[in-house]
């Protein structure tokens, strides 16, 4: 226990991304990104409506990756086959990671001349996920601990009894919003038992993971303020977590504990801090949040698949795997060329940002039959790439799949059915992929 509680600084919960940047866009229309290329699939619109399949699809036929000119994110390969996503990953010498290069998202790094254009000075935040080797390995290594088959064991029976606890509060008989009682609840409550974090303050996670991880939302300079507001008072918020923490007598076993403990972790700046902890709440939150979403969504779109779950819960573990590929909730990752090189018949050049997209990649005929149907029966299914490949894949992947096989299996132990039966709405967004708004009906089978 702590031996000395620190005051917590005082931080906001409003307006939340999405309102900042609808609001942004509905007083300057002309702001939004434009998209001349017929293949630029940067552009948030066609994963808010759904349409990127068909686009994707006629990319994938051909070829393995494709060089888009121009967008809103500058000039970019577009790299849309399994095979060649995996290729890419197995070379990170070749194609960094970095944050000193662009990072990992498609997002560009701003120019000297960009930033004093816009009067800001640069801010960075380096992650683990956004290193090479060796930096990349110290700090991973130190929070993996976490994620192991015992430490996975030791977390699953107080994730099964909330889980459980919460799905017995669901009222039957009444359309309520899946995404906000149920994904982000069981997301959200998770990260705070990672982080040792206030469980009364917990929403505020959510409201950070947000913030930080809108791609469309970052290139909007006039949010540049507000966006990095909140951020360092996020930064401050764990900063009392980690001098806390530095009081305890005995070291404890959450993540900010086992940075304080790690020669790798705990000499880092502020903005390392404060990119990490980024790095963990977006892995932690996006990721699992959007596939409890997409589990239901899926599940109702091919009731065939929900009767098979509902008669056999020997197929839950395998229905988690293709419900990731069907969902993959993070859409792309990004890496730059660190030298001139010939792949798959392309000359890609050095500097060159090249996007991996996963959620192509998961729809990839001549992996998956019949790529776009849920098959909980899919006897490759855990082919997909939802959690990346190589050095870089999710740290926190096993964790992903505990709480996503938990969930199916207390919905099956009390015999929920959960229907579509209102609005869904999904994110506008072109790196989280996920549902803003899943309305559901209850009923038992």
């Amino acid at each position: 226990m702590a031996t000395a509680a620190i005051p917590r600084p005082e931080v906001r919960s409003s307006p939340t991304a999405y309102e900042a940047l609808k609001n942004h866009f509905a007083e300057h229309p002309e702001h939004r990104p434009q998209h001349p290329h017929k293949w630029d699939v940067s552009r948030s619109d066609i994963y808010y409506e759904n349409t990127w399949q068909p686009i994707f699809r006629e990319m994938r036929e051909a070829g393995p990756l494709h060089y888009i000119p121009e967008s809103p994110f500058g000039p970019y390969w577009a790299v849309v086959q399994h095979k060649a996503i995996q290729h890419i990953e197995s070379l990170p010498e070749l194609f960094s990671s970095s944050w000193e290069h662009g990072g990992i998202t498609i997002l560009n790094r701003l120019t000297d001349e960009e930033l004093a254009q816009s009067n800001i000075e640069r801010r960075e935040l380096p992650m683990f996920i956004a290193m090479d080797r060796p930096q990349h390995t110290g700090q991973r290594r130190t929070v993996a601990p976490k994620f192991t088959p015992s430490g996975m064991a030791e977390m699953e029976g107080e994730i099964r009894q909330r889980t459980g606890e919460l799905l017995d509060t669901l009222p039957q008989g009444e359309v309520f919003d899946w995404v906000d009682t149920v994904s982000i609840e069981l997301t959200t409550g998770m990260l705070a038992i990672l982080f040792g974090f206030p469980w009364e303050d917990r929403r505020l996670l959510t409201f950070w993971s947000d913030w930080s991880g809108d791609t469309e939302l970052a290139t909007v300079r006039e949010l540049d303020e507000m966006r990095w507001g909140f951020l360092h008072e996020m930064g401050a918020y764990f900063q009392s977590l980690w001098v806390e923490r530095t009081h305890d007598k005995e070291p404890g076993d959450d993540l900010i504990s086992m940075m304080i403990h790690s020669e790798a972790m705990n000499q880092m700046r502020p903005e390392e801090f404060m990119g990490n902890l980024v790095l963990l709440i977006v892995g932690g939150n996006d990721t699992t949040r959007n596939t409890m979403s997409g589990i239901i969504h899926y599940m109702d779109k091919f009731p065939d698949q929900r009767k098979l779950f509902e008669q056999n819960p020997d197929l839950i573990p395998n229905a988690v795997q293709e419900c990731l590929r069907m969902q993959t909730p993070l859409a792309h990752m990004r890496r730059t060329c660190t030298e001139d090189t010939e792949q798959f018949g392309q000359t890609i050049k050095k500097g060159d940002k090249v996007v991996l997209w996963y959620l192509s990649a998961n729809r990839d005929e001549e992996v998956f039959e019949d790529p776009d149907r849920l098959d909980i029966t899919r006897e490759n299914a855990r082919r997909h790439i939802a959690f990346g490949y190589g050095i870089h894949r999710c740290v926190g992947a096993r964790l992903a799949e505990l709480q996503l096989r938990i969930l199916l299996e207390e919905m099956h132990k009390r015999r929920l059915r959960v229907h579509v039966a209102g609005d869904v709405e999904r994110v506008r967004a072109n790196f989280v992929h996920g549902f803003r708004k899943l309305e559901v009906e209850v009923t038992r089978f």
